[in-house]
Protein backbone atom coordinates (compact mmCIF):
# COMPACT_ATOMS: atom_id res chain seq x y z
CA UNK A 1 0.00 0.00 0.00
CA UNK A 2 2.80 2.40 0.99
CA UNK A 3 4.97 1.84 -1.91
CA UNK A 4 1.64 2.22 -4.30
CA UNK A 5 1.49 5.36 -2.99
CA UNK A 6 4.74 6.93 -3.26
CA UNK A 7 5.18 5.20 -6.08
CA UNK A 8 2.60 7.49 -7.65
CA UNK A 9 4.27 10.56 -9.13
CA UNK A 10 1.58 13.28 -8.02
CA UNK A 11 1.67 11.71 -4.36
CA UNK A 12 5.20 12.07 -4.38
CA UNK A 13 5.35 15.51 -5.39
CA UNK A 14 3.18 16.54 -2.71
CA UNK A 15 5.09 14.65 -0.26
CA UNK A 16 8.31 16.52 -1.71
CA UNK A 17 7.04 20.24 -1.56
CA UNK A 18 5.13 19.63 1.48
CA UNK A 19 8.32 18.65 3.62
CA UNK A 20 10.17 21.13 2.17
CA UNK A 21 7.20 23.98 2.83
CA UNK A 22 7.09 23.07 6.35
CA UNK A 23 10.91 22.51 6.97
CA UNK A 24 11.61 26.36 5.74
CA UNK A 25 8.46 27.68 7.60
CA UNK A 26 9.59 25.82 10.88
CA UNK A 27 13.42 26.61 10.35
CA UNK A 28 12.57 30.09 9.99
CA UNK A 29 10.49 30.45 13.12
CA UNK A 30 13.65 29.02 15.08
CA UNK A 31 16.46 31.17 13.34
CA UNK A 32 14.34 34.22 13.61
CA UNK A 33 15.32 35.60 17.04
CA UNK A 34 18.24 36.80 15.43
CA UNK A 35 19.01 40.10 14.05
CA UNK A 36 21.80 40.28 11.55
CA UNK A 37 23.01 43.66 9.86
CA UNK A 38 22.54 42.88 5.93
CA UNK A 39 24.85 45.87 5.07
CA UNK A 40 27.83 44.61 7.42
CA UNK A 41 26.87 40.89 6.24
CA UNK A 42 27.53 42.05 2.60
CA UNK A 43 30.74 44.31 3.58
CA UNK A 44 29.86 47.95 3.36
CA UNK A 45 29.09 50.28 6.47
CA UNK A 46 25.02 50.65 7.38
CA UNK A 47 22.91 52.56 5.63
CA UNK A 48 21.69 55.45 7.48
CA UNK A 49 17.67 55.49 6.02
CA UNK A 50 15.58 58.59 7.36
CA UNK A 51 12.16 57.38 7.56
CA UNK A 52 8.99 58.82 9.49
CA UNK A 53 11.48 60.54 11.59
CA UNK A 54 13.83 57.57 12.51
CA UNK A 55 17.32 56.80 10.96
CA UNK A 56 17.17 52.85 9.86
CA UNK A 57 19.43 50.84 8.86
CA UNK A 58 18.99 47.51 6.95
CA UNK A 59 18.60 45.40 10.22
CA UNK A 60 16.45 42.24 9.39
CA UNK A 61 15.70 38.53 11.44
CA UNK A 62 17.59 35.32 9.75
CA UNK A 63 13.86 34.03 9.33
CA UNK A 64 14.25 36.02 5.68
CA UNK A 65 16.34 33.86 4.64
CA UNK A 66 13.88 31.01 4.04
CA UNK A 67 10.53 32.85 3.80
CA UNK A 68 11.01 33.46 0.11
CA UNK A 69 11.24 29.68 -0.33
CA UNK A 70 8.25 29.28 1.23
CA UNK A 71 6.46 31.55 -0.68
CA UNK A 72 7.76 30.10 -3.97
CA UNK A 73 6.21 26.70 -2.56
CA UNK A 74 3.40 28.20 -1.69
CA UNK A 75 2.49 29.41 -5.26
CA UNK A 76 4.07 25.85 -6.67
CA UNK A 77 2.03 24.08 -4.42
CA UNK A 78 -1.28 26.63 -5.53
CA UNK A 79 -0.29 25.73 -8.94
CA UNK A 80 -0.80 22.23 -9.15
CA UNK A 81 -2.73 21.21 -5.86
CA UNK A 82 -5.05 24.50 -5.84
CA UNK A 83 -6.15 26.33 -2.65
CA UNK A 84 -7.06 23.16 -1.09
CA UNK A 85 -3.64 22.01 -1.28
CA UNK A 86 -1.85 25.42 0.21
CA UNK A 87 -4.46 25.83 2.75
CA UNK A 88 -3.86 22.23 4.20
CA UNK A 89 -0.04 22.71 4.33
CA UNK A 90 -0.50 26.31 5.58
CA UNK A 91 -3.00 25.13 8.48
CA UNK A 92 -0.40 21.82 9.17
CA UNK A 93 2.40 24.00 9.59
CA UNK A 94 1.15 26.62 11.78
CA UNK A 95 0.01 23.86 14.16
CA UNK A 96 3.21 22.23 13.89
CA UNK A 97 5.26 25.89 14.39
CA UNK A 98 2.62 26.14 17.80
CA UNK A 99 3.57 22.65 18.40
CA UNK A 100 7.35 23.33 18.11
CA UNK A 101 7.46 26.20 20.52
CA UNK A 102 5.36 24.14 23.39
CA UNK A 103 8.10 21.62 23.26
CA UNK A 104 10.71 24.40 23.30
CA UNK A 105 8.86 26.07 26.39
CA UNK A 106 8.81 22.83 28.20
CA UNK A 107 12.38 22.38 27.56
CA UNK A 108 13.51 25.48 29.02
CA UNK A 109 11.69 24.84 32.23
CA UNK A 110 13.78 21.24 32.67
CA UNK A 111 16.63 21.90 35.45
CA UNK A 112 20.24 21.88 33.61
CA UNK A 113 23.02 19.71 34.96
CA UNK A 114 25.47 21.70 36.64
CA UNK A 115 27.99 21.20 34.04
CA UNK A 116 25.69 22.16 30.87
CA UNK A 117 25.46 25.70 33.11
CA UNK A 118 29.51 26.16 32.51
CA UNK A 119 29.89 23.99 29.34
CA UNK A 120 30.61 26.52 27.02
CA UNK A 121 32.89 29.25 29.68
CA UNK A 122 35.89 28.76 27.39
CA UNK A 123 33.96 29.65 24.40
CA UNK A 124 32.92 32.95 25.98
CA UNK A 125 29.00 31.69 27.11
CA UNK A 126 28.84 32.12 30.76
CA UNK A 127 25.88 30.72 31.62
CA UNK A 128 24.72 28.27 29.01
CA UNK A 129 21.13 27.30 30.28
CA UNK A 130 20.57 30.94 30.07
CA UNK A 131 22.00 31.29 26.33
CA UNK A 132 19.56 28.25 25.52
CA UNK A 133 16.57 29.92 27.19
CA UNK A 134 17.50 33.33 25.24
CA UNK A 135 17.76 31.50 21.84
CA UNK A 136 14.45 29.26 22.30
CA UNK A 137 12.37 31.54 24.01
CA UNK A 138 10.50 33.98 22.17
CA UNK A 139 8.58 36.26 23.05
CA UNK A 140 4.18 35.60 23.34
CA UNK A 141 3.09 38.19 21.01
CA UNK A 142 6.48 37.35 18.73
CA UNK A 143 4.85 33.91 18.16
CA UNK A 144 1.44 34.86 18.03
CA UNK A 145 2.13 38.23 15.67
CA UNK A 146 4.56 35.66 13.33
CA UNK A 147 1.59 32.57 12.90
CA UNK A 148 -1.28 34.98 12.56
CA UNK A 149 0.86 37.00 9.36
CA UNK A 150 2.05 33.77 8.08
CA UNK A 151 -1.19 32.53 7.91
CA UNK A 152 -3.15 35.72 6.74
CA UNK A 153 0.26 35.89 4.10
CA UNK A 154 -0.77 32.45 3.33
CA UNK A 155 -4.60 33.00 2.36
CA UNK A 156 -3.92 36.46 0.79
CA UNK A 157 -1.21 34.50 -1.95
CA UNK A 158 -3.57 31.62 -2.32
CA UNK A 159 -6.14 33.91 -3.14
CA UNK A 160 -4.81 36.41 -5.38
CA UNK A 161 -2.97 33.98 -7.36
CA UNK A 162 -6.13 31.84 -8.50
CA UNK A 163 -7.54 35.40 -9.01
CA UNK A 164 -4.66 36.28 -11.49
CA UNK A 165 -4.94 33.09 -13.13
CA UNK A 166 -8.33 32.84 -13.92
CA UNK A 167 -7.47 36.38 -16.12
CA UNK A 168 -4.40 35.11 -17.33
CA UNK A 169 -4.74 31.26 -17.73
CA UNK A 170 -1.47 29.86 -18.41
CA UNK A 171 0.46 32.35 -19.87
CA UNK A 172 2.54 35.04 -16.87
CA UNK A 173 3.19 32.85 -14.79
CA UNK A 174 5.95 35.33 -13.60
CA UNK A 175 2.59 37.55 -12.73
CA UNK A 176 0.67 35.59 -10.65
CA UNK A 177 3.55 33.78 -8.47
CA UNK A 178 5.60 37.17 -8.10
CA UNK A 179 2.31 39.57 -7.67
CA UNK A 180 0.95 37.38 -5.52
CA UNK A 181 3.82 37.33 -3.16
CA UNK A 182 4.15 40.94 -3.61
CA UNK A 183 0.77 41.66 -1.99
CA UNK A 184 1.12 38.66 0.66
CA UNK A 185 4.44 39.90 1.70
CA UNK A 186 2.95 43.44 2.13
CA UNK A 187 0.37 42.39 4.67
CA UNK A 188 3.48 39.85 6.33
CA UNK A 189 5.44 42.53 7.25
CA UNK A 190 3.22 45.05 8.40
CA UNK A 191 0.89 42.48 10.72
CA UNK A 192 4.35 40.55 12.35
CA UNK A 193 5.36 44.09 13.35
CA UNK A 194 2.39 45.25 14.49
CA UNK A 195 1.47 42.53 16.87
CA UNK A 196 4.86 41.42 17.96
CA UNK A 197 6.56 44.70 18.80
CA UNK A 198 3.58 47.99 18.47
CA UNK A 199 1.42 45.78 20.58
CA UNK A 200 3.73 43.57 22.06
CA UNK A 201 5.83 46.40 23.96
CA UNK A 202 2.81 48.09 25.09
CA UNK A 203 1.11 45.28 26.96
CA UNK A 204 4.98 44.13 28.33
CA UNK A 205 6.46 47.26 29.45
CA UNK A 206 7.05 47.85 32.87
CA UNK A 207 9.40 51.26 33.95
CA UNK A 208 11.50 52.24 31.50
CA UNK A 209 11.02 49.39 29.27
CA UNK A 210 11.15 51.02 25.15
CA UNK A 211 7.77 50.98 23.47
CA UNK A 212 7.67 51.29 19.70
CA UNK A 213 6.05 54.49 18.11
CA UNK A 214 3.43 53.98 15.87
CA UNK A 215 6.12 55.74 13.46
CA UNK A 216 8.94 53.29 14.41
CA UNK A 217 6.74 50.17 13.51
CA UNK A 218 5.41 52.10 9.73
CA UNK A 219 9.72 52.67 8.84
CA UNK A 220 10.83 49.69 9.93
CA UNK A 221 7.57 47.70 8.01
CA UNK A 222 8.47 50.17 4.66
CA UNK A 223 12.25 48.85 5.22
CA UNK A 224 11.57 45.19 5.42
CA UNK A 225 9.17 45.24 2.69
CA UNK A 226 11.48 46.83 0.20
CA UNK A 227 13.82 44.17 1.05
CA UNK A 228 11.43 41.34 0.66
CA UNK A 229 10.48 43.13 -2.87
CA UNK A 230 13.68 43.36 -4.26
CA UNK A 231 14.13 39.60 -3.33
CA UNK A 232 10.65 38.45 -4.68
CA UNK A 233 11.73 40.09 -8.31
CA UNK A 234 14.81 38.62 -8.19
CA UNK A 235 13.63 34.64 -7.46
CA UNK A 236 11.34 35.26 -10.28
CA UNK A 237 13.19 32.82 -12.48
CA UNK A 238 13.77 30.26 -9.78
CA UNK A 239 9.69 29.62 -10.05
CA UNK A 240 10.53 28.94 -13.89
CA UNK A 241 13.08 26.69 -13.29
CA UNK A 242 10.80 24.84 -10.65
CA UNK A 243 8.08 24.36 -13.07
CA UNK A 244 10.41 23.24 -15.80
CA UNK A 245 11.48 20.42 -13.21
CA UNK A 246 8.52 19.65 -12.01
CA UNK A 247 6.90 19.52 -15.57
CA UNK A 248 9.32 17.07 -16.81
CA UNK A 249 9.06 15.19 -13.75
CA UNK A 250 4.96 14.68 -14.28
CA UNK A 251 4.86 14.92 -17.84
CA UNK A 252 3.06 17.47 -20.08
CA UNK A 253 -0.51 15.83 -19.72
CA UNK A 254 -0.43 14.84 -15.94
CA UNK A 255 0.69 18.45 -14.77
CA UNK A 256 -1.88 19.47 -17.38
CA UNK A 257 -4.83 18.12 -15.95
CA UNK A 258 -3.33 18.78 -12.15
CA UNK A 259 -3.72 22.30 -12.59
CA UNK A 260 -6.94 22.44 -14.63
CA UNK A 261 -8.56 20.67 -11.47
CA UNK A 262 -6.32 23.22 -9.71
CA UNK A 263 -8.62 25.72 -10.50
CA UNK A 264 -11.74 23.94 -9.40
Amino acid sequence: MIHTIIKNKPTRLFIILAGVFIANALIAEIIGVKIFSLEKTLGFEPLHIRLLGNDLSVNLTAGVLLWPVVFIMTDIINEYYGMKGVKFLSYLTAGLIGFAFIIFYGAMKLSPADFFITSKQGSGVPDMSKAYNSVLGQGGFIIIGSLTAFILGQLVDVFVFHKIKKVTGEKRIWLRATGSTLISQFIDSFVVLFIAFYIGTRVNASGNDYVWPFGLFIAVGVVNYIYKFIVAILLTPVIYWVHSIIENYLGHDTAAEMKKAAMK
